[in-house]
C-alpha cells in the first residue's frame, strides 16, 4: 500500500482558554488580600499599568504639553528667585523650662510636643520571643558557661505552649553535661516567668503554678498528681472518695485549678491575628436591603497614557519595542477588565443569595433556608464552578454579622411536617437548647434529639453529636457544673 500526503479541511469546535479568560478565572477565586498583592505585583512589573491618582507627564500629549508651555516660564525670564526660609515658632513652648534646660551643665534634649504627633514609645520594632525572655532571666542569675549552654538548649526546645519537648538525657548529650546538672538548670528555669514554663507535661505545669501560690502539699496538688483524669471527666465523687474529703472541698479546689494557666507560653506566640475585611456589604434601609461592593483600599487602575501616545506615534519605534508595549498594554487592559468583572460577579451572586435567604437577613440564623450552588447558578445563569470560586474566601458584612459566602449554602434537614430546614439553622437551635439547659443537669444528645422532634425537626442522636462537635460544645458529662 502506497503512502501519500493529503490536505483536508475539517471544521471542529473546542474550548480554548484565552489569556484573558485565564486571568479572569484567576482573579475570581482570589481573596481580597491576595487580589491586592496581585495588583501590587502587576503594578511593579507592568510599566503600562498605573494607579489613577498618579500624575504622568506625557510628552506626546498636545493638551499636557500646551498646559505645561503656558505655565512654564520662558528661558529669558527664568531668573532665579531668592530663597527665603519662613518658620513660625510654636505658641505652646514653655520658655522657662527651655531656659532652665539650656543653662544646665548636662546634656540637653529639648523638643516641642505636638498633640497630633504619635507617641513613639508605643511603637515596638521587635516582639520579644519566649526564648529571648527566658534567656534574659537566665542571664540575670549570672550563670556559668555550662549552665548558660544548657539553658539555651532548653529554651530552644519549647513548643508554642511552653512545654519542653525533649528528654533530659538528650539535652545533657547536646550540651555535654550530666543529667543531674541539666535537671538543676531545668528546675531553675521552671521558676521563671511566665509561671509554669518549661514543664514536661500538664501535671507538672499545674504543680509548678500551685507551688508558686504556696499550695504545695494540699488537696489541690493531690488532685493534680493522682486524679487528673477524674478532673477531666468531672468525676468529683470519685476524687472525694479517694481523698476522703467533702465534695464541697473538692469543688472549691476545682475552682482554683481552673484559674491556673495550662498554656503559659501562649502569651509569647508570634502568630499574628488575621482580620477579615468584607468584600461586600449588605445594609438595610427602611424595608429594603442595599448591596455595596467594598472597593476601599483597592488601587484605581488605568493604562499609562504615555504608552498610549507612543503607539499612536509609532513610526520611529522599533518593531520589537512596539510589540513589547502592545503586550504590556494588552495585559493591563485585561487586568482592569477582569477586576471589574470580578466585582460584577460578586455583586450578582450576593444579590441572588439575598433573594433566596431574605428571611435570614431579617430574622436571623434560625431562618436560614437550605440552598446549594446550583440554585444560585441557575438564577444568574452561570456555571456552578464559577459560583464556587466566587463564594470561596469572600466575606459579607450583614446586619447579622460577618459571614463567608459559603455559609449560606447548607444541606437540607427534613422536618416531620412542612418545608425542610438548613443544617446551620439546626445547629443554631441546638446551641439555644444548650444555653437554656440546667448546668447541674445538662441535656444528653438523646435528650436534645427528642426536644428537636417536638419542634418538628427529625434528626438522630449521632447527628446531634456531630453538630455539637462542629460547634465545639462539650458533651453533657463535661458540661455538668456543681
Amino acid at each position: 500500500m502506497a503512502l501519500e500526503l493529503r490536505q483536508q479541511l475539517k471544521l471542529t469546535q473546542q474550548l480554548i482558554m484565552t489569556p484573558q479568560l485565564q486571568m479572569a478565572i484567576k482573579l475570581l477565586q482570589l481573596s481580597r488580600l491576595e487580589l491586592m498583592d496581585t495588583i501590587q505585583q502587576e503594578l511593579e512589573e507592568n510599566p503600562a499599568l498605573e494607579e489613577n491618582g498618579q500624575d504622568v507627564v506625557t510628552e506626546g500629549s498636545s493638551e499636557e504639553s500646551s498646559s505645561e508651555s503656558s505655565e512654564a516660564p520662558s528661558s529669558d525670564q527664568s531668573s532665579e528667585k531668592e530663597i527665603t526660609i519662613e518658620e513660625k515658632m510654636s505658641d505652646d513652648i514653655d520658655w522657662s523650662n527651655y531656659i532652665d534646660e539650656y543653662s544646665s551643665s548636662g546634656k540637653v534634649h529639648f523638643e516641642t510636643e505636638s498633640k497630633e504627633s504619635p507617641n513613639f514609645e508605643s511603637f515596638v520594632a521587635h516582639k520579644t520571643s519566649l526564648r529571648e525572655h527566658l534567656l534574659w532571666q537566665l542571664l540575670m542569675t549570672s550563670p556559668a558557661e555550662e549552665e548558660e549552654r544548657i539553658g539555651s538548649i532548653i529554651a530552644g526546645n519549647l513548643n508554642k505552649d511552653g512545654y519542653l519537648v525533649v528528654d533530659i538525657e538528650d539535652i545533657a548529650e547536646m550540651s555535654n553535661a550530666t543529667p543531674h546538672k541539666t535537671e538543676q538548670v531545668l528546675s531553675l528555669m521552671q521558676t521563671f516567668d511566665p509561671i509554669g514554663i518549661c514543664a514536661r507535661n500538664l501535671s507538672e505545669c499545674l504543680l509548678i503554678q500551685a507551688r508558686h501560690f504556696d499550695l504545695d502539699n494540699t488537696i489541690i496538688t493531690e488532685m493534680i498528681t493522682h486524679h487528673l483524669n477524674h478532673l477531666e471527666n468531672k468525676n468529683y465523687k470519685a476524687i472525694a472518695k479517694a481523698l476522703k474529703v467533702n465534695i464541697e472541698d473538692i469543688i472549691s479546689s476545682v475552682d482554683i485549678i481552673r484559674g491556673l494557666e495550662p498554656r503559659p507560653g501562649q502569651q509569647f506566640t508570634d502568630e499574628e491575628p488575621h482580620y477579615i475585611t468584607p468584600d461586600i456589604y449588605v445594609y438595610k434601609l427602611d424595608d429594603e436591603f442595599v448591596i455595596l461592593v467594598n472597593e476601599d483600599g483597592m488601587p484605581k487602575l488605568r493604562v499609562n497614557s504615555f504608552y498610549k501616545n507612543a503607539l499612536k506615534n509609532s513610526e520611529m519605534i522599533p518593531d520589537n519595542a512596539k510589540a513589547y508595549v502592545q503586550e504590556k498594554m494588552r495585559s493591563a487592559t485585561w487586568l482592569i477588565r477582569s477586576i471589574h468583572q470580578r466585582y460584577k460577579t460578586i455583586y450578582r451572586v450576593m444579590e441572588s443569595i439575598l433573594k433566596f435567604q431574605r428571611s435570614f437577613f431579617e430574622q436571623g440564623v434560625s431562618y436560614l433556608k437550605p440552598m446549594v450552588l446550583r440554585d444560585v447558578a441557575e438564577d444568574i445563569e452561570m456555571h456552578e464552578s464559577t459560583i464556587s470560586r466566587v463564594t470561596t474566601n469572600k466575606y459579607v458584612h450583614t446586619p447579622r454579622g460577618i459571614f463567608e459566602l459559603k455559609y449560606f449554602f447548607n444541606s437540607a434537614i427534613q422536618r416531620l411536617h412542612g418545608d425542610p430546614i438548613a443544617s446551620a439553622g439546626v445547629q443554631e437551635k441546638i446551641r439555644q437548647i444548650i444555653e437554656k439547659e440546667d448546668s447541674k443537669k445538662p441535656y444528653s444528645d438523646e435528650k436534645i434529639s427528642r426536644i428537636l422532634k417536638e419542634e418538628n425537626i427529625n434528626i438522630a442522636r449521632r447527628t446531634v453529636s456531630k453538630y455539637r462537635e462542629i460547634m465545639n460544645v462539650l458533651p453533657s458529662s463535661k458540661r455538668k457544673k456543681f
